[in-house]
C-alpha cells in the first residue's frame, strides 16, 4: 500500500519507544499549569506541537503514582486521541455518543471539552473498561458521563429513539481495528495479527460506522477514527459509508481545525474526518 521505501521508514518509526504523553485536565488546570507544575517537580516537559492541551515528558516514569495525576489534574493520552477529541467539536450542552468508548480517554477528553455540562454516553462491550473509566471520571471531577455496557453487536439493535432521542449532536465512533498505527505502544501485536483478521475487522467497522449513524440527529456529527494507517480501514471504510448514506457529507478537517492547523496533518479530506449529517435520521 506504501511502496517499499515508505513502509521501511514506518517499520523503523514503529520500532522507536512511544512517547509519553499526558493531557491537561481543563477542569482542574490549563496546559500552562500543569507544565509548571511539572516542572515545580523537576520533570522536564513541553507543549505537544499538534494539540493545544497536550504535554510531552522528556523522560518516562510512572506517571500513575504522581500526586498530579491522582489528583485529577492530567491523563495519559496520546496527541493523535487528543485531535481526535478536538474534531468532535461538541457544542456547549451538547449530547455527545461515544460508541466504542473503551477507557474513556476520549470520552473523558469530551466531558472536559465540554466543561463538566451537556452529557456523554460512553459505549463498550467490555464491562472492565468501562468499570475503569467510571474511576477515571471521578479522579477528573467529570458528572456528565454515563456508561452502558452492550452485548457484542449490542450497538447494532439499539433503538436511537430511546437512547437518543432526536439523536446525539456528536457521535464518536473510535472503532475497533488493526491497530497498525501503533505498535510502538502495542508491540505483541505484530505476532498476533494475521492478514485475514483484516477482513473481519473491516465488515466489522462498516457495522459500527452504519449503525452509529442512525444515532446522529439532523444537522450532527459523525466522527470516524482509528488507530490504524491501513487505507482499508479508514478512506476506504469512509467512502463506501457516504456512496451508502447520501444524507451525510465530508466535512474536512480545515473547518474544524483551521486550515494552518490542519495543512500538516492531511487537511482532513480522508486523513483526518469528520462526517457531517445533512439530514440524519
Amino acid at each position: 500500500e506504501f511502496g517499499l521505501a515508505q513502509a521501511i521508514e514506518i517499520l523503523k518509526a514503529q520500532n522507536g519507544r512511544a512517547r509519553l504523553t499526558l493531557r491537561a485536565n481543563l477542569l482542574r488546570c490549563s496546559r500552562d499549569e500543569l507544565l509548571a507544575k511539572l516542572r515545580a517537580l523537576h520533570i522536564a516537559a513541553e507543549p505537544t506541537p499538534w494539540s493545544p492541551w497536550g504535554v510531552v515528558l522528556s523522560t518516562h516514569l510512572n506517571v500513575y503514582s504522581l500526586p498530579l495525576h491522582e489528583d485529577g489534574f492530567c491523563e495519559v493520552q496520546d496527541e493523535a486521541s487528543q485531535l481526535v477529541t478536538e474534531l468532535c467539536a461538541p457544542p456547549p450542552g451538547s449530547l455527545v455518543v461515544d460508541a466504542c468508548a473503551g477507557a474513556g480517554g476520549k470520552s473523558l477528553g469530551l466531558g472536559a471539552l465540554l466543561g463538566n455540562r451537556g452529557r456523554i454516553l460512553a459505549f463498550d462491550i467490555d464491562e472492565r473498561k468501562l468499570s475503569e473509566l467510571k474511576q477515571r471520571a471521578r479522579r477528573a471531577g467529570l458528572t456528565n458521563i454515563e456508561t452502558r455496557c452492550l452485548s457484542e453487536d449490542g450497538l447494532l439493535h439499539l433503538v436511537p429513539e430511546r437512547v437518543v432521542g432526536p439523536g446525539a449532536q456528536r457521535v464518536l465512533v473510535d472503532a475497533p481495528c488493526s491497530g497498525l498505527g501503533v505498535l510502538r505502544r502495542n508491540p505483541e501485536a505484530r505476532w498476533r495479527l494475521k492478514p485475514s483478521d483484516i477482513e473481519e475487522i473491516t465488515a466489522k467497522q462498516r457495522q459500527i460506522l452504519a449503525a452509529s449513524a442512525r444515532l446522529t440527529a439532523p444537522h450532527g456529527r459523525l466522527i470516524y477514527a482509528t488507530c490504524t494507517i491501513l487505507g482499508r480501514e479508514n478512506d476506504a471504510i469512509v467512502d463506501e459509508f457516504l456512496a451508502r448514506h447520501p444524507e451525510f457529507v465530508s466535512v474536512p478537517a480545515k473547518e474544524i481545525l483551521s486550515s494552518s492547523r490542519a495543512a500538516p496533518l492531511g487537511d482532513g479530506g480522508e486523513d483526518l474526518d469528520a462526517l457531517d449529517g445533512v439530514d440524519a435520521e
